[in-house]
């Protein structure tokens, strides 16, 4: 049985999780996938800390050069775009296969990487970047080869979905239950990343490049997070039959590819909807095999530890075999040069707007989207009014692009009967 040498530069949580993976199920590895794998080289600049899993003496170093040189699979778990470019540029000039979590390095030089390592003839594997332990990289570079990819909805990001799930279930608003993600451990003190959507962008970004051929990067997808959602738009949601949850969305529309990430409006009784708390689901839409949903844990030690390890049995696979790149990590397939423009984007919209209780308002609101050719689908007024006299209307159309809505909701915004800004957001029917 041919042994393979691994370094794992980065012993942080995921570092130390695909450590503690080979270390733990190393024998099982071995008997069903025909090769051992050897924790050879951890490198860090911290290898004092207790990282929760004993490495043999001689292992720990502080040189990444020595890692990369003595060890056959390399694993980038340090982070960030800087550093760990010139780690895993350095491995693959060595002829190393090498292994990635890091989604935002990915989602910014991708074209780099990928080319870098077609050049010098090696595998670069990078499945534990989306969705943690969920197998969708996998999934669609092999499982749905075969097939056209029409549409991919992804819950990707465990704290925004677990601040809605609460917001949902305890009625309470956006700032506390972000308070608690922050004490519990699911939210970072510095929360931008996953509230304001790029983390979910990141994601959505590369799998939309599996999907459909090209390496688009970041700047196309169009993104909006949760941080200014209300307890008062999850309410009218679910009295709707609705529940919002922040999706990556990236469509095939004739040929032009959309990406875009935003609280939206699903159906209750969709699968994807009812993926709760810290979870992650990914519904992928093929033209032969219709819908298949990808459901698991997200981010944590032990799952994206398990998606890493995958990879590094993968890549020796491909080295005991004699067929480096046999699956490359990335296919040009069909190619989609044109991104949709965001003005161009159709989607259906809920609307909720807090006018003056007076004769004429809805009137003159439903002129204005007639106007702009947006018919609605649903109109709802509640009797209540609130403390300052204003009432809730809520609107939800039919399809209408991103323009018209836009011009739409700038003649209604000058409006006297608002009482405060117009809230908008997305409705997929899945």
């Amino acid at each position: 049985m041919k042994e393979y040498k691994v370094g794992i530069i980065g012993f942080g949580t995921v570092g130390a999780g695909v450590a503690e993976n080979i270390i733990a199920n190393g024998d099982m590895i071995a008997q069903r996938n025909g090769v051992r794998l050897t924790v050879t080289k951890i490198a860090d600049l911290d290898i004092t800390t207790d990282r929760g899993v004993k490495v043999p003496e001689g292992v720990l170093t502080t040189d990444a050069a020595t890692a990369i040189n003595e060890c056959d699979i390399i694993v980038e778990t340090v982070g960030g775009t800087t550093i760990a470019k010139k780690f895993i540029l350095d491995a693959i000039k060595a002829g190393k296969a090498v292994v990635t979590a890091n989604k935002a390095l990915l989602s910014l030089h991708g074209k780099e990487l990928f080319s870098a390592a077609e050049e010098a003839g090696t595998d670069l594997f990078y499945e534990a970047s989306v969705a943690g332990g969920i197998p969708i990289i996998k999934a669609l570079r092999e499982g749905l080869a075969s097939n056209r990819i029409r549409r991919i909805y992804g819950i990707m990001n465990g704290t925004c979905n677990y601040i809605l799930t609460r917001m949902e279930r305890e009625g309470a608003d956006f700032s506390t239950v972000l308070a608690d993600a922050q004490k519990l451990g699911y939210a970072e003190a510095n929360p931008s990343l996953d509230i304001d959507g790029f983390d979910t962008a990141h994601k959505t970004s590369i799998l939309a490049s599996l999907a459909y051929g090209k390496w688009f990067g970041l700047d196309p997808v169009h993104v909006e997070g949760i941080r200014d959602l209300e307890i008062e738009d999850i309410r009218c949601a679910s009295e709707l039959g609705y529940r919002i949850k922040l999706l990556g969305i990236i469509k095939d529309e004739d040929g032009k590819v959309q990406m875009r990430v935003h609280p939206t409006l699903i159906p209750k009784n969709s699968l994807l909807a009812n993926i709760s708390d810290v979870f992650n689901g990914v519904m992928v839409d093929g033209d032969f095999v219709d819908q298949t949903l990808f459901y698991g844990r997200g981010a944590g030690r032990r799952a994206t530890a398990s998606a890493v390890v995958a990879d590094i049995i993968d890549a020796a696979r491909n080295l005991a075999n004699n067929c480096v790149r046999r699956i490359p990590a990335f296919r040009k397939g069909i190619q989609f040069e044109q991104v949709l423009s965001p003005e161009d984007i159709s989607s259906r919209y809920y609307l909720r707007l807090l006018v003056r209780d007076c004769p004429g308002v809805i009137a003159s609101i439903t002129q204005i989207l007639a106007d702009r050719s947006i018919s609605i689908s649903s109109l709802i007024q509640h009797e209540t009014r609130r403390d300052d006299g204003g009432v809730n209307l809520v609107i939800l159309t039919h399809p209408a692009t991103e323009k018209d809505m836009r011009n739409a909701l700038s003649e209604i915004g000058i409006l006297s009967i608002n009482q405060s800004p117009v809230k908008v957001l997305r409705i997929e029917d899945l």
